[in-house]
């Protein structure tokens, strides 16, 4: 028992729970799983003449029913605006981007919830609103439910993030950051949508934290069938959520696989995020067994 255990015993207060012990991430999914995600010839482009920035230059990418892909890349390879195209928030210079079979940019016209849910860096909670309020947002701006519907959907929702009903009347400000990931991941499900977008989920979170929101995801993925794209730069979160990584570099995905097949995949950056003592030590919880599969580029 260490020192901060005990002092928090003398004080009244329950101990800490202990992280939960890693587990693998999920099997990838069958070759032939239907295309959730369709990404072709993507070029995005901002600015104009001798002021215009390439960041994405005739990017593909595919992501199939019930993966878990991670997104990583250096800082300005774009992994944010990919994020957002595919929300259909922004459109890409050139390309098409393709979800659940139709264009992204239908996704802000109608039904955007019911097939996108996203989970923002730091929660995005509206301050105003309670927990309850945060989570059912979606089905009360439809205006076709009752309330009562809307609270017990959003109390189930809120149970599902692991979190218990007297947390239901907090407000924001009230929350921990965990708490707060909770929540919004609560409200990102709210429409029981297909796909999921996670921007750095673990971010902020201690290692207790950030073990048990993967251990939550993880159950979550298997129980609801999600197709989860997530951005980060946490290994550890990587290695223990990912079936399939994305690396962006050079304006493209360079190459696409599991953790153990990219880690084998000869590119400087690959080589730094990886290989560096960071990546070594995250590395250390992955089974032998994985080790040396052939890459496959993008």
């Amino acid at each position: 028992m260490n020192a901060s255990t005990k002092q928090s015993m003398m004080a009244g207060a329950a101990p800490a729970p202990t992280s939960p012990a890693p587990s693998h991430a999920p099997a990838p999914p069958p070759l032939d799983a239907p295309a959730v995600v369709e990404i072709r010839n993507l070029s995005t482009v901002f600015g104009e003449g001798a002021d215009a920035f390439t960041v994405h230059k005739d990017l593909d990418l595919t992501v199939r029913k019930g993966e878990i892909v991670s997104l990583v890349g250096g800082s300005g390879t774009g992994k944010t605006v990919l994020l957002r195209h595919i929300l259909g928030l922004t459109r890409p210079t050139t390309g098409a981007v393709t979800v659940l079979g139709h264009p992204a940019s239908d996704l802000t016209t109608e039904g955007a919830t019911s097939r996108v849910g996203m989970l923002f860096q730091h929660g995005a909670l509206f301050s105003a609103f309670n927990v309850l309020d945060n989570i059912g947002f979606a089905l009360k701006e439809q205006g076709t439910l009752p309330q009562d519907v809307i609270h017990d959907a959003a109390l189930v929702k809120l149970q599902m993030a692991g979190l218990k009903p007297e947390v239901a009347t907090r407000m924001p400000a009230d929350l921990s950051g965990g708490m707060i990931k909770r929540v919004a991941l609560a409200r990102a499900l709210i429409m029981d949508p297909p796909l999921l977008l996670l921007d750095e989920p673990t971010a902020g979170l201690d290692p207790n934290g950030s073990d048990e929101f993967c251990e939550l995801l993880k159950e979550l993925h298997a129980t609801l069938g999600l197709t989860v794209i997530m951005v980060t730069h946490d290994l550890d979160s990587l290695f223990a959520l990912s079936t399939t990584v994305a690396v962006l570099a050079e304006k493209r995905v360079i190459v696409t696989g599991t953790p153990a097949e990219v880690v084998h995949f000869d590119h400087p950056f690959i080589h730094h995020f990886f290989l560096g003592d960071r990546g070594r030590r995250a590395m250390e919880a992955l089974p032998p067994e994985l080790a040396g599969f052939p890459v496959k580029e993008s």
